[in-house]
């Protein structure tokens, strides 16, 4: 009898062991977004030329120094003429989507540059018209869009 009362004692006591917790799919959801690091991808977007490169900064220096040369190329074979010394920092502000896609948003210059060599803007956007094939940005392992800034150092005398 003893031992009966006492695994009945049990039983009533341990109920809340047995208790399952439901938490609600909105809640998970929330903690997940929280979670998530949503300034920085897991892979950088990148280029053929760059797949035998293995850490994450060493594939976005990769993928940078790609775009410089190219762009660096096609600035060497232009002729620009300027009445004045030109030394600016451009901005381009560069978007690549989940497909590959490649566009330059926006150029920040100063208004000087901008007044002594007026088609430097179509310069830029033409001078990554033969990009080769861009691998997106991946986070947890879904191809995501990716936007950044490449600074160009215009100096022409």
């Amino acid at each position: 009898m003893k031992r009966l009362l006492l695994v009945f004692f049990i039983i009533l006591t341990s109920c809340d062991y047995f208790q399952s917790k439901k938490v609600s799919t909105e809640q998970i959801l929330e903690e997940e977004m929280q979670a998530i690091n949503w300034n920085d991808v897991d892979d950088y977007p990148t280029f053929a030329d760059c797949d035998n490169v293995f850490t994450h900064q060493e594939k976005k220096a990769c993928f940078e120094n790609h775009l410089y040369k190219l762009l660096t190329s096609h600035l060497e074979h232009q002729k620009i003429v300027v009445t004045e010394d030109v030394s600016d920092t451009v901005i381009l502000k560069i978007h690549i989507d989940k497909t590959g896609g490649f566009s330059i948003k926006n150029i920040d210059m100063d208004s000087v540059t901008k007044a002594q060599i007026p088609q430097l803007d179509s310069i830029l956007r033409h001078s990554f018209d033969s990009l080769p094939k861009i691998y997106p940005a991946i986070k947890r392992s879904q191809q995501v869009a990716t936007e950044f800034s490449l600074p160009v150092i215009v100096h022409i005398n």
